[in-house]
């Protein structure tokens, strides 16, 4: 079962493919905690260049506008550092280079959570299950077990960076068909769209981008159990003890 109290999370690392992820999946999340004192550090695997829907902006354009618009969608949310390891969009492999990477930022955030995609395919909703997504879900759950908390997992960012061990106590997974832990957002949701507006060469094309996103929270929290008008996010909640 999982062992870390919410109110014990004073480092977090989200781990995600693509600029905008973490905000359609848990930037109301994100904002409760870091309204609570916690430090976030997001680590992008991608730099969303093979995304957007104006293709007048070549793909070097696009990569350098999302990672301009993951910037603004993070101060939303209180979050101030991103870390873009610079993947190319769309051909993300769970590859060993990929964990050791992934590896390399546990080691230097030393989170208590890592929050990242799920690496199984949703066959209620596709959209979660994107390939890159699902990539950089398992890597992150290589990196997090066993690598990070291996000593003897690639030495070479302990010889060569001093980056020492770590163990992770919890991971969240978002997307996936398997949740068993909400979070009550309706008192960050606006937060949450703020920054998914940010994102507008993602989100611009969405008539009514307000009431797609809370619909989809509602049926979060109705599946919680919170009182009719809440709102919630949807996470698989994973102990690594």
């Amino acid at each position: 079962m999982p062992v870390l109290d919410e109110a014990d999370i004073r480092k977090v690392l989200v781990v995600v493919a693509h600029p905008d992820d973490i905000d359609f999946g848990g930037a109301g999340t994100i904002a409760r905690l870091t309204e609570a004192g916690a430090e976030v550090v997001y680590c992008l695997v991608t730099d969303g260049d093979a995304g957007g829907f104006d293709r007048l902006v070549d793909n070097g354009g696009m990569a350098a506008l999302r990672r301009a618009e993951q910037t603004a969608a993070a101060k939303c949310v209180g979050v101030g550092d991103l870390r873009f390891l610079g993947y190319q969009d769309g051909m993300v492999e769970q590859t060993l280079g990929l964990r050791r990477d992934i590896t390399r930022v546990i080691r230097q955030v030393r989170p208590d959570l890592v929050v990242t995609s799920s690496p199984d395919r949703n066959y209620e909703r596709l959209g979660p299950s994107h390939p890159d997504h699902r990539a950089v879900g398992g890597a992150t759950l290589d990196a997090v077990y066993p690598d990070a908390r291996n000593p003897y997992a690639f030495p070479e960012l302990l010889t060569d960076e001093g980056l020492e061990a770590w163990t992770v106590r919890e991971v969240w997974l978002s997307g996936g068909m398997a949740a068993n832990h909400y979070v009550d957002v309706t008192s960050t949701v606006d937060r949450k769209i703020a920054a998914l507006r940010a994102h507008e060469s993602q989100t611009s094309h969405i008539p009514d981008l307000d009431s797609m996103i809370k619909g989809w929270l509602s049926a979060n929290a109705a599946a919680a159990g919170l009182p009719e008008g809440s709102y919630a996010e949807a996470f698989q909640r994973v102990a690594t003890a």
